[in-house]
């Protein structure tokens, strides 16, 4: 079992020439391997200053790549100091009619509507009835 840190110290170290990620509960300095990563040193720069557990398993990593991890490893991470993860929740806010019209409209329309068209129709029929 290596040193153990907390996540400001392992947090230090984000750029190119000292380049330190948490994954698993393990902290790694990946620096020597930034140049030669198959996603470039963007990738891991991107996972610095947190757990990147979820980022390292989310690609699918292969066992080659799983050992690798082994030259690399410098310590331990002391969990207490990594925030734990909040639920997202939608703040409350009123309902939004999204079509601004009120309910009294939509009524009358249910009912002029096919009044309307009931009327066209006579008015058609009756028309075309007298010009025969």
């Amino acid at each position: 079992m290596g040193k153990v840190y907390d996540l400001a110290e392992v947090s230090k170290h984000n750029n190119v020439k000292d380049c330190w990620l948490i994954i698993s509960g393990k902290v790694y300095d990946v620096t020597k391997f930034l140049d030669d990563h198959p996603g470039g040193d963007d990738v891991l720069l991107s996972a610095t200053g947190k757990d990147a557990t979820d980022d390292f398993e989310d690609v699918g990593h292969s066992s080659s790549a799983r050992a690798m991890l082994d030259e690399y490893y410098v310590g331990d991470i002391d969990s207490s100091t990594i925030p734990t993860k909040v639920k997202y929740s939608p703040p409350n806010q009123p309902h939004y009619n999204q079509d601004k019209t009120t309910e009294f409209i939509i009524k009358i329309l249910q009912f002029l509507v096919p009044l309307i068209i009931l009327g066209v129709a006579v008015g058609v029929r009756f028309y075309t009835n007298k010009s025969a």
